[in-house]
C-alpha cells in the first residue's frame, strides 16, 4: 500500500465518521419550527425535506405539537456514500401558548412537495385544556395528513 492509498483510506474513514457524528447531532436536536396565530387557528410549520407522508407522525398532547420523522436514504446506482450527514430519525415539537384552547381533533396537517409540514389547529373555546391527545397519520393518496384518534 502506497502512502497515497493510505492517505486516501484514512481520509475516507475520517470523512465518514464526521458525517455520522453530524447525523447523530441532527437526530438529537429538535427541528426548527414556526408558530403562527390568527383569530381562528394556530399554524405550526416544520421543515421536513426528503420526507414522504408515510414517514411522518404528528401528535398533539397537552398543548404541545410533536412530530417524528423516519425518512430513508435512497441509494444511487454507481455512487458511493462519502458523507452520511443527514439524520434519518428527526423529532420536533412546538409548545402552544399556555392560554391556547384548541380542537386537536379538527386539526389538519399537510406535507408540501417542497418538504414543508404545515399543521393547522383550529381554536375552540369549548374544549378545555387537559389531556386531549390526537395522532395524525398520513394519507398517501392525497399527501395530506389527517387527524386520527
Amino acid at each position: 500500500m502506497s502512502f497515497r492509498d493510505l492517505h486516501k483510506s484514512v481520509g475516507d474513514a475520517l470523512y465518514r465518521n464526521i458525517g455520522r457524528a453530524h447525523s447523530q447531532v441532527q437526530k438529537h436536536r429538535s427541528l426548527p419550527v414556526d408558530i403562527l396565530e390568527n383569530d381562528t387557528a394556530y399554524l405550526v410549520i416544520f421543515d421536513a425535506p426528503g420526507v414522504e407522508p408515510d414517514d411522518v407522525q404528528v401528535r398533539y398532547l397537552e398543548g404541545t405539537v410533536k412530530i417524528r420523522i423516519n425518512r430513508f436514504r435512497q441509494f444511487r446506482d454507481s455512487y458511493e456514500m462519502r458523507f452520511p450527514g443527514r439524520g434519518m430519525e428527526l423529532d420536533g415539537e412546538a409548545e402552544l401558548p399556555d392560554d391556547a384552547v384548541v380542537d386537536p381533533d379538527a386539526g389538519r396537517a399537510t406535507l408540501t412537495e417542497t418538504g414543508t409540514l404545515r399543521i393547522d389547529i383550529p381554536k375552540d373555546s369549548a374544549v378545555e385544556n387537559g389531556e386531549a391527545e390526537s395522532e395524525i397519520e398520513a394519507d398517501s393518496e392525497t399527501d395530506e395528513l389527517t387527524v386520527d384518534e
